[in-house]
Parts: C-alpha cells; sequence; structure tokens
C-alpha cells in the first residue's frame, strides 16, 4: 500500500513537468483535424573473432499513432489508435518480442461553461487495450522451456467511464468518475494469470476513476509527456488499485529522425503483487503521414 501511495504522489508530480500524450482538444479548433505518424527503430550487431565478445543480433521496433479530433461549440470528441510492435533476432537464443501494445481511446467532452473558457467539462471515455503477438517469459520452467503468459486478447480490457473533467489549457487535465473495466483472456490455461478463476475467461467490475494528463514542449525540439490513470474496483481495498503511469520524452533531431525514452509503470495485483515497468530507449525515424 504505502508503495502504491507512494508512486502514485511521484507520478502526480512527475505530470506537472511532463506530457500527456494524445487527449488535448486544440481551443481553435473547429471541425475536424486528422494525424497520423509512424516510425521504426533498429540497431545491428555482429562480430567475427572479437576479442571483447559480444553476440549477433538484429532488433527493430515499429510504432504507429493515428488521431481525430472533432469539436463543434461546447462538444469534443478525441479518437486515438496507437501501436507498437518491437522483435529481436539474438544468435543461439532466436527471436525475442521486445516491445507490444495496441490501444484504442475514445474521449468524449462537453464544455459545461463557455464555449472558449469553460475549465470544467462532463466526460466520458471508451477504452481498449491488449497485446499482438505471445508474451513468453523466457527459460523460466522448470526444465529451462519458454512459459506462455499472453497473447492477443489475453488479456484484453475494455474500460468505460464517465464523470467531470477539469481543463484549464490545452496542457492538462485532470478527471475523476465512475467507471466499468472488463477483462478478456480468450486462452483459459493463462485465466488465473490475470485473476480470473479457472476456467473463466471474462470478468466485469465497477469502480471509481482517476486520470491526469499533461503535456509541455520545452524546447523546440524536445518535449515531454506523461499520463496517469486508476481504477479501483468498489468490492476490493484501495491497495488494489489498478495504476498504469506512460511517460515518454522526445528529442527531435531533424525532420526525420527522433531519439525517445519511454519509461512505463503498471500495478495490477490480479497479475502481480510487483511493480511492472518497462524502460525504452530508442533512436530511428520518423514520418508524418497525415
Amino acid at each position: 500500500m504505502k508503495k502504491l501511495i507512494a508512486l502514485t504522489l511521484l507520478s502526480l508530480i512527475a505530470s506537472l513537468t511532463v506530457n500527456a500524450q494524445d487527449m488535448a482538444v486544440p481551443d481553435s479548433l473547429n471541425g475536424w483535424e486528422i494525424g497520423w505518424v509512424a516510425g521504426l527503430n533498429g540497431s545491428q550487431a555482429s562480430y567475427s573473432n572479437w576479442s571483447q565478445g559480444g553476440i549477433n543480433n538484429v532488433a527493430f521496433t515499429g510504432n504507429s499513432a493515428f488521431t481525430a479530433t472533432y469539436k463543434k461549440q461546447r462538444f469534443s470528441y478525441i479518437f486515438a489508435l496507437n501501436t507498437r510492435y518491437g522483435q529481436t533476432k539474438i544468435e543461439s537464443e532466436g527471436v525475442r518480442k521486445t516491445d507490444d501494445r495496441l490501444s484504442i481511446k475514445n474521449r468524449f467532452l462537453y464544455d459545461l461553461g463557455d464555449e472558449t473558457d469553460g475549465d470544467f467539462k462532463l466526460f466520458g471515455n471508451i477504452n481498449f487495450r491488449t497485446q499482438f503477438a505471445e508474451g513468453f517469459e523466457y527459460a523460466e520452467a522448470p526444465d529451462e522451456n519458454d512459459i506462455l503468459i499472453s497473447k492477443f486478447m489475453a488479456p484484453g480490457y475494455l474500460s468505460e467511464n464517465a464523470g467531470l473533467a477539469y481543463v484549464p489549457s490545452e496542457n492538462f487535465s485532470f478527471e475523476a468518475g465512475l467507471g466499468l473495466q472488463q477483462t478478456f483472456v480468450r486462452d483459459e490455461s493463462l485465466s488465473t494469470l490475470y485473476g480470473l478463476d479457472v476456467g473463466e475467461t471474462f470478468k466485469n467490475e465497477a469502480g471509481l476513476t482517476f486520470g491526469i494528463n499533461y503535456q509541455k514542449t520545452l524546447a523546440s525540439n524536445l518535449s515531454l509527456s506523461s499520463s496517469v490513470e486508476t481504477f479501483t474496483n468498489m468490492n476490493k481495498a484501495v491497495s488494489s488499485t489498478d495504476l498504469i503511469v506512460i511517460n515518454q520524452i522526445t528529442g527531435k533531431i531533424n525532420d526525420f529522425m527522433n531519439a525517445s525514452l519511454r519509461l512505463d509503470f503498471i500495478y495490477d495485483d490480479d497479475y502481480s503483487k510487483e511493480l511492472q515497468v518497462a524502460q525504452v530507449l530508442s533512436l530511428g525515424v520518423s514520418f508524418i503521414l497525415i
């Protein structure tokens, strides 16, 4: 519990200095605005008779972010589709997954104040997330084989929530509401890994939700982003609150090349009592498709 509270406080503090991702509505928007950015990061290393040692490897990660934003008077809507997938091929160890995410967000907002100045809004979110391919704990079985821990829609999460949002600027928002969360595990052998009983493939929960998003451009070629999402099941202790924190800093090298550092945290005690952490440093190319 203390670790969860401390992490949440640190995340809230961090979100005051870093950016949230793709869920902001420009005040000047009237109608539709569409954007689509895709990127590719890669690395390769090979060694032959190299005294310092090394393992031959090839790695790549592809990502795509599509957003469609609509605003008309007091009403606004945001659709965001984010995908990431990466693999590495390591000599003698085969191909392993390094990144995998499919996320779809739908956000509805209705301004309670003036059309151009209102800070408080009613919101509704319908979000979905899962992964594309099988995931493993490598060489963790008693016979040193790999253990399957995930695949497409195992797990998959669908959530719906609504409430009140405070949006004083395009860069910052805080929201609180009531919500539902559905967990899907289409492979029954993985059910107990994600809080379902043996043989179950679906679970529905109701609870309280909170979210913080912030975005800021630090320099002409440097930006940071952060978002915090929580879900507290009404039938569980507060210490079982699900927490998702996404942080990213991106530096633009030129019109096509960029470097990024991503640091994500997830706490979900259905899967593990320990904090899940993902840190990715990458250099690659990006293309503005729309």
